[in-house]
């Protein structure tokens, strides 16, 4: 088991199919930490108003949080659009986890990065909610396709990992960008409240990457990417894929190869690890 710090997660979605509980569990057992941060969408109450998917291991997770909070762990809940019922008890502590819109954590280094999900920066989440179930639906689905054409890789012997859902969803993204800039949109607000970076989900697309004076961290998901992000001992923040669902390494849908891509200006390397069997 690895000790760190901090551990900040996004986009479970516990009560779907696609939730990858499982290797979220594998990660959380693999690592210790003082703080946990739960960053929106944990449990998905729009997929799970149309159909309930809640398999054995989704009641693992919320135990193992649950315990981690016993036993000491400080755990934040910051509610996002698909568990935003749950909005209206920031503020409020439940037993030892504690509900909030929004947060500040201070790193070991002194740097400070505020915490939120979101959503409210995603301009078809705030205008037009039906769109954004729509894609919901169609994301969800792509993401079971994605199971399937993996078992047929695996049955080809094809190597790697290949996400249909994640190239998909970085085509889509490419394609409306200049409409509806996410990620400088949530860079901007950082900038305003005078913090020195913000850690944030939603998109289900993890980076680590410098936008004008504020570094941008998103968690990514644990439906498609299995992602997270994690504070060293030495304030070190650092971007962490656990494993492909069969177990290859996770490349980025759309990234160029390592050779061809930018130098970039995030101060630590992403590290991919193989997440052991649960």
């Amino acid at each position: 088991m690895q000790a760190v710090r901090a551990i900040f997660i996004s986009d479970v979605h516990l009560g779907t199919r696609a939730c990858q509980a499982e290797r979220l569990l594998a990660f959380l057992k693999a690592h210790e930490s003082e703080y946990l941060y739960l960053l929106g969408d944990i449990v998905d109450f729009w997929a799970m108003s149309r159909s309930i998917q809640w398999a054995p291991a989704h009641n693992t997770v919320v135990q193992k949080v649950l315990r981690r909070a016993r036993h000491g762990d400080k755990v934040f809940f910051i509610p996002g659009n698909h568990d935003e019922a749950l909005r209206e008890y920031a503020g409020i502590a439940f037993g030892d986890i504690r509900v909030e819109s929004e947060w500040v954590h201070e790193t070991l280094d002194g740097r400070r990065y505020w915490l939120i999900h979101g959503d409210e920066y995603d301009q078809v989440t705030r205008h037009h909610r039906w769109v954004a179930v729509l894609g919901d639906v169609a994301y969800n689905a792509l993401v079971r396709l994605n199971h399937l054409l993996s078992r047929l890789r695996r049955v080809l012997r094809r190597p790697g990992y290949w996400s249909l859902a994640g190239y998909a969803k970085h085509k889509v993204k490419k394609a409306v960008s200049f409409i509806f800039d996410f990620e400088d949109a949530v860079a901007r607000a950082a900038h305003q409240r005078g913090v020195d970076g913000v850690i944030c989900g939603h998109i289900h697309s993890a980076s680590d990457r410098r936008i004008g004076d504020v570094r941008y961290l998103n968690c990514g998901d644990w439906v498609d990417s299995c992602s997270a992000i994690v504070e060293h001992y030495d304030g070190r923040l650092e971007v962490v894929h656990w494993g492909a669902p069969d177990g290859a390494q996770v490349q980025p849908a759309g990234a160029a190869p390592a050779a061809a891509r930018p130098p970039s200006s995030a101060p630590e390397p992403e590290r991919v690890y193989l997440a052991p069997d649960v």
